[in-house]
């Protein structure tokens, strides 16, 4: 069984992004308003299993991140199914799931509990997750004065001690130093060891291919290419440099 599954899934938003007024929702009401909308995916299909691990790479604004929100549960798609099987930690948006007037260790309890785990169970992980967060002396200041390698290595620390079946990771293990960047892959590899499965986007090859044995390849929301990530980076790689090359021809 997959623990992650689109079925011809697709996801769009309208373009216009302002303040809609009374007579603009009667008319949609009526039929009568028809705007373009932005197809930020269009009919992907993919499964994640278990034990698996696979990178989406794509340009930005390829869908990559929308692709993400969908399988974390934060959007549902306009068309399609989405299916989840097991418990799911996501690491999205930097400081998702945090509040900046609470201390660091506020925080961790509020973190840990929005990815399901009782107050009783964190408070048993709690001094492992600070003592790998290595930021200790911190933990009792408001978040607002981290610096984001700071709320990072928190936010990475909760995720990967909660021990779910699948990690959700977009771009995270770009913050940071470089020293806490190789414990995080360090930690990664370990938990690919015991089973688990992640969903990766990055822009980083060397951590695609370190990390993932598969990837897909989105473009403009389409998925393009799907197979061993060697093959899939080569293809990526291949592609954007015939788009270079056609926008230098006609500069």
């Amino acid at each position: 069984m997959a623990l992650i599954e689109f079925q011809n899934v697709s996801k769009w938003f309208p373009h216009s992004t302002g303040r809609a007024l009374l007579r603009t929702h009667i008319a949609q009401w009526f039929g009568a308003e028809h705007k373009e909308k932005f197809v930020a995916l269009k009919n992907v299909s993919f499964r994640l299993d278990p034990g698996e691990s696979l990178a989406i790479v794509g340009s930005n604004g390829a869908g990559k991140s929308t692709l993400l929100s969908l399988a974390a549960g934060l959007a549902t798609p306009n068309a399609g199914r989405v299916i989840v099987n097991g418990h799911l930690a996501a690491l999205l948006e930097l400081g998702s799931g945090f509040h900046p007037d609470l201390t660091g260790s506020e925080n961790l309890l509020l973190n840990s509990a929005l990815l399901g785990r009782s107050r009783k169970q964190t408070l048993e992980l709690a001094e492992k997750i600070v003592d790998f967060s290595g930021i200790r002396d911190f933990i009792d200041d408001p978040l607002r004065n981290y610096s984001s390698g700071m709320v990072m290595r928190l936010a990475f620390s909760i995720a990967i001690h909660t021990e779910p079946d699948i990690m959700l990771l977009d771009e995270v293990l770009a913050v940071g130093d470089s020293g806490f960047q190789a414990k995080c892959r360090e930690a990664l590899l370990d938990f690919q060891r015991a089973g688990k499965s992640i969903l990766f986007v990055s822009h980083s090859p060397g951590h695609v291919l370190q990390m993932c044995e598969r990837a897909i390849w989105l473009d403009h929301g389409e998925l393009v290419m799907e197979g061993d990530a060697a093959s899939v980076l080569d293809a990526y790689s291949g592609g954007l440099a015939l788009k270079q090359q056609a926008g230098d021809q006609g500069a």
